[in-house]
């Protein structure tokens, strides 16, 4: 499993050096993505994630393990902020794959969900619809 989040960070990577100079301009792009996922702003999310779809043609699967709040994950993030609508549109959006594959720590979103005992927040139970 951790062969594939280093592959996924790899192939991240590469998509970033690759762009060269769109680099800096999709990181400017998502600067304030943490807060507004901290703010459970669901339409400003929307439009901040259509704007570098738009922009860089880059779907949230190809920037989610390249952005990173204090540590966590987006998703995780959500979780934390008891960021309903924003958490659920993010899972929504992310690939069933992506969202059973283990993140930088080595375990799952749901894994990490369990762990932290928040298994019976509303953003829980749309994860386990999505799986």
């Amino acid at each position: 499993m951790l062969k594939i989040v280093k592959t996924s960070i790899v192939i991240a990577a590469a998509s970033f050096v690759l762009a060269g100079q769109a680099h800096a301009d999709v990181n400017e792009a998502l600067q304030n993505i943490c807060t507004i996922v901290k703010a459970d702003d669901k339409g400003e999310l929307r439009k901040k994630m259509k704007t570098v779809q738009t922009n860089y043609k880059l779907k949230l699967q190809d920037y989610y393990t390249g952005v990173s709040c204090n540590g966590e994950s987006l998703i995780r993030t959500a979780f934390k902020a008891n960021a309903v609508k924003a958490g659920s549109l993010l899972v929504k959006k992310m690939p069933k794959s992506q969202l059973n594959a283990p993140e930088a720590d080595g375990l799952t979103i749901r894994a990490w969900v369990s762990e932290q005992g928040l298994m019976d927040s509303p953003i829980a139970t749309v994860l386990n619809d999505r799986i």
